[in-house]
């Protein structure tokens, strides 16, 4: 049991992958909609407030009425999908949670919007069609290794119409430098967030090259030890700039963060707006 322990707990190799996707694990899948649903609670989507204040300058931004067709990617429970269809863009949803899928048709229903959601990787993707403007929102990007980077950036050209946008938001070299490597226990005699039943969790944050940082947290259960890890990579603005200039895209703007804030170099946050280029004649 000691060196089980032992050997799960030991700083592991730059961007190990885990044995099961917790995002649609049926129980945690649950705990992280009501997280997403809370409006006060900033650790799966952004609060209510910024949430609703960066909706209103997106729109306009790439305005409804010229950007019609918009491909939300990482929707979630269809938080930003409801306001962008109430404000008239045709939307389309991907995410790889059946569980926040099911409640965002279910809401979209209720309040009669009609948004189509799709359960895919986007990293897979391959939809009949192409679309006016894409968004990926709360730092999802940085959640990739560099192939994975460059896998969905293809992507997404693949699936913008000449001319159309993209724009998703990073963590910054600012934020990663706050952060320290840590370790914390916690003692679960019921449920929690990731068991429904007694458990301990081991919480580590370890720092890697190239501005990487992994939270990496272990279970221990009756009969288990399991590992879930969450890379992240922090972004300088000339490392973002070259990275999806590579990929073909042209630059629009950057920006503080996806309300629209202006850019600078101690914010936490930055948002990107870029262009799929327009066919040469």
């Amino acid at each position: 049991m000691y060196q089980e322990l032992r050997k799960a707990i030991e700083r592991p190799p730059l961007y190990k992958k885990m044995a099961e996707a917790f995002w649609d694990d049926a129980y945690i899948s649950k705990q992280m909609l009501k997280a997403h649903l809370d409006p006060d609670f900033e650790g799966a989507s952004r609060k209510v407030d910024f949430i609703n204040e960066s909706v209103r300058w997106i729109s306009r931004l790439v305005p409804p009425e010229k950007q019609t067709q918009l491909l939300d990617i990482g929707c979630g429970p269809g938080i930003y999908a409801e306001k962008f269809a109430a404000l008239g863009y045709e939307v389309t949803g991907v995410d790889y949670s059946r569980r926040s899928l099911t409640y965002a048709r279910d809401s979209a229903n209720k309040r009669e919007l009609n948004i189509t959601y799709l359960f895919d990787n986007y990293l897979e993707m391959a939809l009949p069609q192409q679309f006016d403007f894409i968004t990926l929102i709360y730092c999802d990007y940085g959640a990739l290794n560099p192939e994975e980077r460059k896998l969905l950036l293809k992507n997404v050209l693949a699936h913008l119409k000449p001319g159309g946008k993209f724009l998703f938001d990073v963590f910054t070299i600012a934020q990663f430098l706050t952060l320290n490597e840590e370790q914390t226990w916690e003692s679960h005699e019921s449920e929690g967030f990731w068991r429904g039943e007694p458990h301990l969790v081991l919480y580590q944050r370890w720092k890697y090259p190239d501005h990487v940082l992994l939270e990496q947290t272990t279970i221990l259960a009756e009969g288990e030890t399991t590992n879930y890890y969450l890379w992240t990579t922090y972004f300088t603005k000339d490392a973002l700039l070259r990275e999806v200039q590579a990929a073909g895209f042209d630059i629009c703007e950057v920006f503080g963060d996806a309300k629209g804030s202006p850019y600078s170099e101690e914010d936490s946050t930055m948002a990107i707006l870029l262009k799929k280029p327009q066919l040469k004649e």
